[in-house]
């Protein structure tokens, strides 16, 4: 394949798999939530649609908080890191072909939970592979290829999802909610297809060693304690945790609450869903861009710029987003800063933890961007049950981002800066 010829085999199939899993990730954002308050319309006002969705998002994204920490430390050995990644995928592929079921709008959100989380959980993995399948000098390209590809691949499911969910009424006699359902099909086939190349090219290069699985178990609760304590002593990790914490925060709850909100405020799915596969379109070159603009000002610096970006478009939301037109103006601008910012996020943190204990810290890594989802969308759920105003529950975003911000001004130098930071 000429488009990835600077790449290596494994480097290319660890790129694949963002192709594959983002596919999920944009049918939950975009068709989703509309297909839930379809569920649930005829027993919930607006507000509350906003507030059940936020819980759901809440709920599955503190599981994968409190399992990835544990489940990530003994992944570090050798051989293990594969077989959790194909355990929560398989999870995630599974409950995905579940949600094309007829079910009530409850048990939807159950099983939308476990999807979720398998999905979550995979990526965890996924990302901690990156590790093994490249060095520090292309971790900023590949991660950023990672999230560029995924976002363009993904469009290729989404865009046959979408015309069957359009066309197959009037085309094919079908039902609207059943050429929903069938969606959810398409999808994880794609996932399925696009994983396969990873499981078959995957080494895990860099693992601790045991003689057994009952030392790897009790190493692991004694490794947690020393891997806090190991983070809390370096200061630049540390505070860079922090700041990650909060500034992931609103880029997650944006891209999580988007379309509820819009959904909400009384903007047409058809607009909705069209605008946000626009963002996947923006967002592929702007995620090569950003890595490359990374080797030259340096991966803090464009993280610096997207957080402030982030900030501009939360308030766009907040105090302007009205009609379809401005839903539009707005799926452009987050495409242009969602993938520098969560790729070099993952790039940068890779470069500064210990090779061979990359599952361990980003299971933390997870914790806190994972833990943040929980605070970002409670805190819309929240604001929103408790103002009636969603708009006043998006606005509440922004202390976070700025808290971010802050935390990466102050985060200390020292120590080495790896390349291109």
């Amino acid at each position: 394949m000429k488009l990835f010829s600077h790449h290596t085999r494994q480097e290319r199939d660890w790129i694949m798999y963002d192709v594959g899993n983002s596919a999920l990730v944009l049918l939950s954002t975009t068709v989703v939530p509309i297909y839930f308050n379809a569920l649930a319309a005829e027993t919930t006002d607006s507000a509350g649609l906003v507030a059940q969705w936020g819980m759901a998002q809440t709920v599955a994204s503190l599981i994968v908080a409190l399992l990835m920490p544990v489940l990530g430390s003994l992944a570090d050995y050798r051989g293990n890191k594969i077989k959790f990644f194909i355990g929560f995928f398989a999870t995630g592929l599974v409950a995905c072909f579940c949600q094309a079921l007829p079910v009530s709008a409850a048990v939807f959100l159950v099983i939308f939970v476990v999807a979720t989380v398998g999905l979550n959980s995979s990526m965890t993995f996924y990302d901690a592979m990156l590790v093994d399948i490249t060095d520090d000098e292309r971790m900023d390209d590949i991660s950023s290829a990672g999230f560029a590809w995924g976002y363009i691949g993904s469009t290729v499911p989404f865009v046959a999802c979408i015309a069957l969910i359009f066309g197959g009424p009037a085309l094919l006699g079908l039902d609207s909610m059943l050429c929903t359902q069938l969606s959810f099909v398409i999808t994880g086939i794609w996932w399925l297809c696009f994983t396969v190349p990873l499981l078959r090219s995957y080494r895990q290069v860099h693992y601790k060693r045991s003689e057994d699985a009952r030392a790897e178990v009790l190493d692991t609760f004694r490794g947690l304690a020393r891997t806090m304590r190991d983070i809390f002593h370096d200061r630049r990790l540390f505070v860079f945790l922090v700041a990650f914490f909060f500034y992931i925060d609103g880029v997650h709850t944006v891209i999580a609450m988007a379309t509820s909100y819009g959904s909400a405020l009384g903007i047409d799915s058809t607009h909705l869903i069209l605008a946000l596969l626009v963002t996947q379109f923006v967002a592929f070159p702007s995620a090569v861009a950003y890595g490359r603009l990374a080797d030259r000002f340096g991966t803090l610096t464009m993280i610096l710029v997207a957080v402030v970006a982030y900030c501009g478009i939360v308030g766009f939301a907040a105090f302007f987003l009205k009609t379809a037109t401005e839903f539009w103006v707005l799926a452009v601008l987050v495409g242009l800063f969602q993938g520098g910012i969560q790729a070099l996020s993952r790039s940068y943190f890779g470069k500064i933890i210990p090779k061979d204990r990359a599952n361990e810290y980003f299971g933390f890594y997870d914790i806190f961007g994972r833990y943040a989802s929980v605070m970002g969308t409670l805190l819309v759920s929240v604001v929103t049950a408790a103002t009636g105003s969603a708009e006043l529950g998006v606005l509440s975003i922004a202390i976070l981002l700025v808290v971010g911000f802050v935390m990466l001004l102050l985060m200390p130098k020292e120590h080495g800066e790896p390349a291109g930071a």
